[in-house]
C-alpha cells in the first residue's frame, strides 16, 4: 500500500477524531464561558488564562467592584481572577448567601502556593480550614487572650518609647507594621532574637505583597517572591519548633501557660490524635502571624490617621482612656477588664472598620450549582464577597463618608451590612485578638500624644491591603500631664 492510498484509508478516521476533538473543545469553551442553557450572572471573564487578574490588580477590590456594578448588575456579576472564573455576590443579601450557603473555603492558588509548603499545597482546603481551626483555637481561647492584654501593653510601651518618644514626626503605617509583627512574633513563635525577627520580617514583605498578584511564577515577579519568601520563613520556622519541641520533651512538659503560645501549638493534635509535623505547624503560624499582623497593623494605622483628623472624635477617646490610666497605678500594665471600658473607643475603631476595611473581602467554592437574584453560579465557579459594597451604601450607612462612631451604639448596624471581619460559620476567629491589640496601641498612643495630620492629600492605593502611599506622616505633641 502506498503513501497515498493510505492516506486516503485513514483520512475518515483522523476528520471524525479531529471533529469529536473540536466539538469537545467547543463544549468546554461554552460551559465556561456560561455559553449554555444556564443563566449565569452577567460579566466579563477577559483575556484566557489570566482573566482580569491586571485590571483587579491595577484598579484595587473597591474600583473594581465598582466598575462592574455599575456596568453588569448590582447584586452578583462573574468575571475571571487568579485564574478562576468568579462569581462576586454584592449587598447584604449578597453577603448572608455568601456566608450561610456558601461554607467551603477557598483561596487563591497564589496564596495556597506561597503561604504553605509544597507538600501541603494540594491538602484539599477544607482539611486544610478544619486543621487551622483547630491551631488557632488554642492560642486564641479566651483564656489565652485575657494574658496576651498586659504582654501587649508592655510590648506598646516599649515601641513608644523606642520608635516614638523624641520625634515630632512619624510615619504611622511603617511603624504600626513593625509593632504588630514583633508583638505577633513574640506571643506566637516565643523569639525575641531583634537579628531573626528584622530578617523575617523583611521576608514577610515578600510574602504579602505576592499573595494576591497574578500568578505568573516567572523571576521578577510578586508572585515569584512571594514564594521565596515564604520557603525563607518556614525554613526559619522549622529551626525554631524543632528546638523549642526538644526542649519541651527534655523538660516533659504538657501544661505551658496561656502566655506560651508556641509550646501550647506543639500539643495540638488532629483527629486522630497525631501531633502535627513542625513544617505543617510552620504553614499554620504563617498564616496565623499574617493574619494578626498586616490586617491589624492597617487599623491601627487608619484609626489614628481619623483621630488626627478629626479633633473632636479624639478628644471623646483621650477622655475615656485618660480615665482608665489614672485609675492605674505607676507602671501598671492593662488587664482586660480595663479593655471592656473602651467603649467608645471600640466605637471608633469600629467606624474606622468600616470606612478603611483592612481585610476587603473573601473567597468561597461552588460546591454544586446555585441560584441568587435571578442566575444560577455553576459548580466549580469561586465566589467573592467584599465589605465596600455594604459600608459604603447609603441604604444601610446613612451618610456613609460621614465618620460617625455612633452607628454602633444600641443593637449597631443591621444583620450582614457590617462585614469587616467576615461572617457566619466562618468569621475571622482573630477578631477579639484584632480587638484587644488595636484598644492597647490606641491607648498607649493617645494617652501621650496629641495627633495633626501633615498631608490630609496622602493616596491611598488598594492592594490586598489598603496602603498610605507616603505611610501616614503624623505630627506627635506629647502631653503635658
Amino acid at each position: 500500500m502506498n503513501l497515498h492510498t493510505l492516506a486516503m484509508t485513514l483520512f475518515p478516521y483522523i476528520f471524525a477524531l479531529l471533529l469529536i476533538l473540536s466539538i469537545s473543545v467547543f463544549l468546554v469553551w461554552m460551559k465556561q464561558s456560561g455559553h449554555t442553557n444556564m443563566k449565569v450572572p452577567p460579566g466579563s471573564c477577559g483575556w484566557p488564562v489570566v482573566g482580569e487578574s491586571f485590571r483587579y490588580v491595577s484598579l484595587g477590590t473597591q474600583h473594581f467592584i465598582s466598575e462592574k456594578r455599575k456596568k453588569y448588575s448590582t447584586d452578583v456579576f462573574k468575571t475571571s481572577i487568579f485564574g478562576q472564573k468568579m462569581a462576586v455576590f454584592c449587598g447584604a443579601q449578597g453577603n448572608k448567601f455568601v456566608f450561610t450557603k456558601l461554607i467551603t473555603s477557598w483561596w487563591p492558588v497564589t496564596v495556597k502556593k506561597i503561604l504553605f509548603s509544597p507538600e501541603f499545597s494540594h491538602t484539599p482546603l477544607d482539611e486544610t480550614s478544619a486543621a487551622m481551626h483547630r491551631f488557632v483555637h488554642e492560642i486564641l481561647k479566651p483564656e489565652a487572650l485575657k494574658n496576651y492584654v498586659p504582654v501587649m501593653d508592655a510590648m506598646a510601651r516599649e515601641h513608644v518609647e523606642s520608635d516614638w518618644d523624641g520625634n515630632e514626626v512619624v510615619k504611622v503605617h511603617p511603624l504600626s507594621k513593625k509593632y504588630t509583627f514583633e508583638l505577633a512574633y513574640r506571643l506566637f513563635v516565643k523569639e525575641i532574637d531583634v537579628e531573626q525577627v528584622t530578617r523575617i520580617f523583611k521576608h514577610f514583605a515578600l510574602v504579602t505583597s505576592g499573595m494576591f498578584s497574578v500568578p505568573i511564577n516567572l523571576p521578577g515577579t510578586a508572585y515569584s517572591r512571594g514564594v521565596k519568601g515564604g520557603k525563607l520563613i518556614r525554613e526559619e520556622l522549622v529551626k525554631i519548633i524543632k528546638k523549642w519541641r526538644q526542649e519541651m520533651m527534655e523538660k516533659n512538659e504538657t501544661s505551658p501557660s496561656y502566655t506560651d503560645s508556641l509550646s501550647r501549638m506543639l500539643l495540638v493534635t488532629d483527629e486522630n490524635g497525631k501531633f502535627m509535623s513542625e513544617k505543617e505547624m510552620s504553614n499554620y503560624i504563617i498564616a496565623l502571624l499574617i493574619g494578626s499582623y498586616e490586617s491589624t497593623s492597617t487599623a491601627v494605622s487608619f484609626v489614628l490617621k481619623y483621630l488626627a483628623e478629626l479633633p473632636h472624635i479624639y478628644d471623646e477617646v483621650y477622655k475615656e482612656l485618660m480615665e482608665i490610666a489614672k485609675s492605674k497605678r505607676e507602671g501598671e500594665l492593662l488587664t482586660w477588664e480595663d479593655i471592656q471600658k473602651m467603649r467608645y473607643s471600640w466605637n471608633v475603631v469600629c467606624e474606622s472598620l468600616r470606612l478603611m476595611p483592612p481585610v476587603q473581602g473573601g473567597f468561597r467554592e461552588v460546591v454544586s450549582d446555585v441560584s441568587f437574584s435571578g442566575f444560577t453560579i455553576p459548580k466549580g465557579y469561586k465566589a467573592s464577597w467584599t465589605a465596600y459594597t455594604t459600608h459604603k451604601d447609603p441604604e444601610y450607612f446613612p451618610d456613609p463618608e460621614k465618620f460617625d462612631p455612633s452607628r454602633y451604639e444600641g443593637n449597631g448596624p443591621a444583620i450582614y451590612t457590617y462585614v469587616p471581619f467576615g461572617g457566619g460559620a466562618r468569621m475571622c476567629c482573630g477578631k477579639e485578638y484584632a480587638r484587644l491589640e488595636v484598644l492597647v496601641f490606641i491607648y498607649n498612643i493617645v494617652t501621650r500624644f496629641r495627633l495633626e495630620i501633615i498631608n490630609p492629600q496622602d493616596k491611598i492605593v488598594f492592594h490586598s491591603f489598603p496602603i498610605p502611599m507616603e505611610g501616614l506622616p503624623l505630627r506627635i505633641i506629647r502631653h503635658n500631664i
